[in-house]
């Protein structure tokens, strides 16, 4: 191989890539919890209006089996102010959804993605002038 050639990368074809213990490869990626396109759309319709006002900076999205979550950065070195979570095994109790402040209090909990965003919607205040 030579330097001008470039590098493919292709996912590794169902029942030929086997991993240590001979199980596929390609049913862990299955297993992971994964934000939907709607539930991306509306995450980041909150996020973009909190980043246009200078409030936010930055985000990460962590997918892992057992939940996805996406974290709100109000720098990129710092800890995230904010983190909402999708956990599907709280999906039939208290809802899948959550936002979770820095100090680990859980701000809200439900099973509507819009409604549970809503506690980071800024609230009208009163302008003395």
């Amino acid at each position: 191989m030579s330097d001008s050639e470039p590098i493919v990368f292709s996912p590794p074809r169902a029942g030929s890539a086997r991993g240590p213990q001979g199980a596929s490869q390609s049913t862990d990626a299955q297993r992971h919890t994964v934000f939907t396109r709607q539930e991306l759309t509306a995450i980041l319709d909150v996020y973009g209006r909190k980043v246009a006002s200078g409030e936010w900076r930055d985000y990460a999205i962590d997918l892992g089996r057992d939940m996805a979550v996406f974290s709100v950065f109000r720098r990129s070195s710092e800890v995230p102010i904010y983190r909402i979570e999708k956990n599907p095994k709280l999906a039939r109790k208290q809802g899948a959804y959550s936002v979770i402040a820095a100090t680990g209090l859980i701000l809200k909990r439900g099973h509507e993605l819009k409604r549970v965003l809503a506690v980071l919607e800024s609230k009208p205040r009163l302008v003395i002038a």
